[in-house]
C-alpha cells in the first residue's frame, strides 16, 4: 500500500532464485532497508523518465498513486544532495501539510524513522538529517515564490490551482524563475488532468524536448485499492468523458463552440451548498423504457441569489413507475416545492404515473417549443455569469452539459441529454420563470 514498507517475506516468496542468494549475503542492516527501497515497490510509470527533462508532468487517474511519486522523488533527491533545497507547491498551505508533508503517501511516510525529515511548521519548512531542506508554498499566494531560490521543486495538483487573476500561471512563472541552484534544477508537476489555463499551456509547449509527460490509469494501481472501489468506478465512470479525465487520466479539450466548458464548471464547483430558500427537481421523462436515461436532477435556489444543482437522481432504462418513483423520492428527500416535468412524450402519462408514485406531488408539467440547445442558453449564460455553482461533482450531467452545441448538435455521450435537459428545466424554473420556456401548463 501507498505510505507502507514494503512486506521483504513477500519479496523473497516471488523473487528469482538468484536474488534471493544475493538477498541472502546482504547484512541485517542492508535487509533492514529493503522494505524502504521505492525502486522495488515502484511501477516503471511511477519512475522519473530517462532524459536531460527539466519539468516530468505526471498526468494520472485519482488513485494511480501520484502523491507517493512525487513524495519518493523528492525524498531521493534530498537524501542525494545535502544542498538541495526544494519548493513544495500546492493548491494552498493546508493542503501541502495534509497532503505532501503528512498524507499516507506524504514526505514524512515514505522514508525509514530515523531517517526521516523533521517537519517545522512554524517556519513551513521540512529538514533532513543530512541538512537538505524543503519549503510549503500556496499557489494561491503566487509572490511568496518571488524571491526564494530553489533546486527542485514538487508542484501537486496543479490543474486544481487558483486561477483567479491569472495566480496559477504566476505561481508557476515565478517558481520556474527562482530555480537555479545546483547542477541540474528539475520539477515535477503531479496531478489528474483537467482543462485548466496552466496545464493546458504546458501541455501544448511540452514539445520543447525539456518538457517530459508520463501518463497513467487509475486501475494500474487496482492491486492497493479497494475491490469496491475500483467496482464503483468502472460501474459509474467507465465510457464517460469524467471517466477519461479522472480514472484515464486523459486531457479532455473542450468541445469548440459547447455551451458549457469544463473550464466554466469547475470555477462553478464547490463542496458543499449553503442552505437553500426553493428546490425544483427538473426532470426529462425517457420516449421509451429500453433507451434513453429519466433525466432527474435537483436544484436549489440560495438566499444569495445563485442556483445550485445539488444531485443527479437520474435512472437509466427505467419503466414508468420505476423513474416516477424515482422522482418522488427525490422530490421527498430535498423536500422540493416543485417538479417540473417536460410532457413532450404524452402529458397524461408523465402526469398519471408521477401522481401514481405520489399524489401530493407538487408537479408543473411544461411543453417544450424549442430545442434542448436553444432552452440550454440561457441557463449557460447564467453559469458564465457565476450564479450556478455545483454542490459536488456529477460526472455524467457534466459530460452532458459540455456535449450541448448551439442549433441543436449534441457531442455528449448518450444518444441524448436527458440529464443536462432535466438540469436545465429545474434552473430556469428556480431562475428565469416563464422567461425561459413560454409553453407551460399547470397542474
Amino acid at each position: 500500500m501507498a505510505g507502507e514498507p514494503l512486506d521483504l517475506t513477500g519479496l523473497l516468496s516471488w523473487a528469482p532464485d538468484e536474488t534471493r542468494k544475493t538477498l541472502g549475503r546482504l547484512s541485517k542492516a542492508q535487509v533492514a532497508e529493503l522494505p524502504w527501497h521505492w525502486g522495488l515497490q515502484a511501477r516503471p510509470s511511477q519512475l522519473p523518465p530517462p532524459g536531460d527533462w527539466r519539468v516530468w508532468l505526471l498526468l494520472a487517474g485519482r488513485g494511480f498513486g501520484k502523491t507517493r511519486t512525487g513524495a519518493e522523488w523528492v525524498n531521493a533527491i534530498a537524501e542525494r544532495d545535502p544542498e538541495a533545497r526544494i519548493a513544495l507547491v500546492s493548491a494552498n498551505l493546508g493542503e501541502a501539510r495534509a497532503v505532501m508533508v503528512e498524507g499516507e503517501s506524504g514526505l514524512m511516510r515514505v522514508n525509514a524513522p530515523q531517517r526521516r525529515p523533521v517537519f517545522e511548521s512554524s517556519l513551513r519548512r521540512l529538514v533532513w538529517p543530512n541538512g537538505a531542506q524543503a519549503t510549503l508554498y500556496s499557489a494561491a499566494e503566487p509572490e511568496s515564490l518571488r524571491g526564494p531560490q530553489h533546486s527542485h521543486a514538487w508542484c501537486d495538483e496543479i490543474a486544481k490551482w487558483d486561477n483567479a487573476s491569472a495566480r496559477a500561471e504566476a505561481a508557476w512563472d515565478n517558481l520556474m524563475m527562482g530555480l537555479r541552484l545546483g547542477d541540474d534544477p528539475r520539477v515535477v508537476a503531479t496531478t489528474t488532468p483537467r482543462a485548466a489555463a496552466l496545464l493546458t499551456r504546458l501541455v501544448r509547449e511540452a514539445d520543447d524536448g525539456r518538457t517530459a509527460i508520463t501518463r497513467g490509469s487509475t486501475y494500474e494501481n487496482a492491486q492497493n485499492l479497494p475491490a469496491r472501489f475500483v467496482e464503483a468506478m468502472h460501474r459509474n465512470y467507465d465510457d464517460t468523458l469524467i471517466g477519461r479525465q479522472e480514472i484515464e487520466g486523459e486531457l479532455i479539450d473542450n468541445f469548440p463552440g459547447a455551451l458549457w466548458s469544463r473550464a466554466t464548471i469547475e470555477r462553478s464547483r464547490e463542496m458543499a451548498a449553503p442552505p437553500v430558500t426553493r428546490v425544483v427537481v427538473g426532470v426529462d421523462p425517457p420516449a421509451s423504457a429500453e433507451g434513453d436515461a429519466c433525466g432527474i436532477v435537483v436544484c436549489g435556489l440560495g438566499a444569495d441569489g445563485v442556483g445550485r444543482v445539488l444531485a443527479d437522481a437520474s435512472v437509466e432504462n427505467a419503466t414508468p413507475e420505476r423513474w416516477a418513483r424515482a422522482t418522488a423520492e427525490a422530490a421527498r428527500a430535498w423536500s422540493a416545492d416543485r417538479v417540473v416535468a417536460e410532457a413532450n412524450q404524452g402529458g397524461d402519462m408523465v402526469r398519471a404515473v408521477l401522481h401514481a408514485a405520489s399524489h401530493t406531488l407538487p408537479l408543473r408539467l411544461v411543453h417544450a417549443s424549442r430545442g434542448k440547445s436553444a432552452r440550454a442558453e440561457p441557463v449557460a449564460a447564467l453559469y458564465e455569469a457565476g450564479r450556478v455553482r455545483h454542490a459536488g461533482m456529477f460526472a455524467r450531467l457534466e459530460d452532458e452539459l459540455c456535449g450541448l452545441m448551439p442549433g441543436g448538435d449534441y457531442q455528449g455521450p448518450g444518444r441524448s441529454p436527458d440529464r443536462a435537459d432535466a438540469c436545465v428545466w429545474a434552473l430556469t424554473e428556480l431562475m428565469l420563470g416563464r422567461a425561459g420556456e413560454p409553453k407551460i401548463w399547470f397542474d
